[in-house]
């Protein structure tokens, strides 16, 4: 293998066990085994775990944020974009249910609450599409006029409920039904 590839397996190998297991379920010498490499040389591409974990989740930011770029129109009005946003994300989820449940787990972790924390007040740059459209919105008054934590809970809270719901099986979504779910979240947040 060479370099980059060692570090992709390792990077999969995280991934998948984390999401399987948890960050405590899923030890170095676990991901090493799994990517088929020794646990020294996870150590030569990542300082530790918490680097690991960190990097796996920049990278996964970096393949969704441009899936639901993909055919977006700022210049559209706000509900259109926020509904193109929405939908891009949950089909993102559904083909990707790894990186869902490696994201679920991430935002409900101590690793994940500063970097959500950061990221709805601005201080994190990157990835901000979301947070700008709801800044637009409100400042439109196309959307209630609250706080941005709460305009996330409104619009991702059922987003991801639905997401962990198709994952697990419990409902199948096709494309009706995602464009439903998506305008009721629209409509939870919209004047």
């Amino acid at each position: 293998m060479t370099k980059p590839e060692k570090r992709d397996e390792i990077v999969r190998a995280a991934l998948e066990l984390i999401a399987e297991h948890g960050f405590h379920g899923a030890p170095m010498a676990m991901i090493a085994d799994r990517a088929g490499v020794g646990a020294g040389t996870i150590y030569r591409y990542f300082e530790n775990k918490d680097v690991l974990i960190a990097d796996l989740y920049r990278d996964l930011e970096e393949r969704i944020y441009p899936a639901m770029l993909e055919g977006y129109a700022p210049d559209k009005p706000i509900r259109e974009r926020f509904l193109h946003l929405g939908t891009a994300l949950l089909r993102y989820f559904i083909n990707n249910p790894l990186d869902f449940r490696y994201l679920e787990q991430f935002h409900n972790s101590p690793y994940g609450a500063e970097f959500r924390r950061d990221k709805i007040l601005g201080k994190k740059e990157g990835c901000d599409i979301f947070r700008e459209l709801f800044e637009e919105g409100v400042s439109r008054q196309v959307m209630k006029e609250l706080p941005l934590v709460i305009l996330f809970a409104l619009s991702f809270g059922p987003l991801l409920a639905v997401a962990r719901d198709h994952i697990l099986g419990f409902i199948s979504l096709d494309d009706a039904l995602i464009a439903r779910t998506i305008e009721a979240c629209w409509d939870g947040i919209r004047r």
